[in-house]
This record gives structure tokens, sequence and C-alpha cells, in this order.
């Protein structure tokens, strides 16, 4: 079950080697590919969140675009194994595949104070919370601040306050993932890295409810 207590000091600050992250620890190779969605045509991606991914603790509503915390969650033996399921971290996917272009989608998160937005590569260790492994890039918000984490390491960010929503520009080939006030239109702070597989947006959620929206454009302001 996933813990609060600060996000557990913003999980675990631990890594694995790749060739951890790219297998599941009971011998379970994440070799499922067919359920994502590639988007190398479209850059106004469009996605839902994979319920095979979500942790016991995590509920999905408004048509998988949204997402909950219960705190007690669901008895983890009652719920589909599967190796694409994450185990020990409050933590659900999303069922886009991301290999090009440019992208943008919000997320409302007035309702959570406890939560990480980002993007992870698609075959990302599910044994991992997002942010604290190479194969993931996230903002995270705790303790009423902001965070840019990947690797375990934490950057603030210097947004004032939490917003009812924001949004995530992903440019895949310059290796950025940005963080923009929706309010202001511009861009908060931006993670530079290099991306050397597909990835996915991913969400880690400790409490209340986050909520979705894709499909959109890329806001002239941000061009």
């Amino acid at each position: 079950m996933a813990m609060s207590s600060g996000m557990v000091h913003l999980c675990r600050l631990t890594g694995r080697s790749l060739g951890t992250v790219l297998g599941y620890s009971r011998g379970k190779p994440l070799t499922s590919r067919r359920w994502y969605i590639s988007t190398s045509v479209r850059n106004n991606l469009q996605f839902k969140l994979d319920e095979r991914t979500a942790h016991s603790s995590l509920d999905l509503f408004k048509k998988e675009t949204g997402v909950i915390y219960r705190i007690l969650g669901v008895d983890p033996t009652l719920v589909q194994d599967t190796p694409l399921r994450f185990r020990d971290w409050a933590v659900v996917l999303a069922d886009a595949h991301i290999d090009s272009g440019c992208h943008y989608w919000e997320v409302t998160v007035k309702k959570s104070h406890e939560f990480r937005l980002g993007v992870a590569e698609v075959l990302t260790s599910r044994d991992e919370c997002v942010g604290t492994d190479s194969t993931s890039w996230v903002f995270a918000y705790v303790q009423r601040k902001w965070f840019a984490m990947t690797s375990g390491k934490q950057v603030p960010v210097p947004l004032v306050g939490k917003p009812d929503r924001v949004g995530l520009l992903l440019d895949y080939k310059a290796g950025r993932l940005s963080l923009v006030d929706t309010q202001k239109v511009e861009v908060v702070h931006t993670i530079k890295t290099q991306f050397r597989s597909p990835v996915c947006p991913a969400f880690g959620l400790w409490d209340g409810e986050l909520l979705t929206h894709s499909g959109m454009e890329i806001p002239g302001e941000l061009k």
C-alpha cells in the first residue's frame, strides 16, 4: 500500500540499473506493447489512464481520464495480476506511446495536495516511484512546494502556491519536459534530458484526485 508522510520524503531516493528497469522483478518481462497508442503523426496527444498499470490504491473515473486516491484501496489480491501494474507506489501511466513530436496536456490538481506529473519510459520499472530513477521525469507537489525530479534528484521549482490546473509541454526530440502556468500561459520550469526510448504520461497520487485533459493543441504562446 502506498504511504503518504510527505510522499515518504518524495519516495525512496533510490535508483535501479537500466537492466532492472527493462524487466520485472519477478521474472516477467514488460513486453506488452499492443495497448499503446502511437502518436508519431499527430501532435495533439490524446490519452486515457490505463487501469492495468494502476496501483491498487488508485481508482479511475470519468472514462479513465481521472484518478482518485483511496486510503485503503483495493485488496491487491483482487486486482488483475499483471507485470504492467505498480505494486508498491500509487502510480498510474497513460495509454500513450510517445516517440516523437511536441505534445501538450493539462491536469486539474485542485483536489490533491500530494502528487507527481510527468512522463516515464513505457518500460519503466514497476518497482520504483516515478521521479526516483533515470527512466522517469516528473514535477512533484508536496508540503506546499514544487520540485522537478529525476534519478532521485530534487530541484525546487519557483511556482508560488498551487494553481487549480497546470500544463505539461513535451518536446521529445529536444529532450524537454516543461511545467506550464496555464493562467499566464508560460513555462515555469523545464527538465532537460535525452529520451532514448518511447515515453508515456505518468501520474503519482497520494491524496485527493487528478483529472487529465488531453487532445489539446499547444498554446500559441508556447510555440
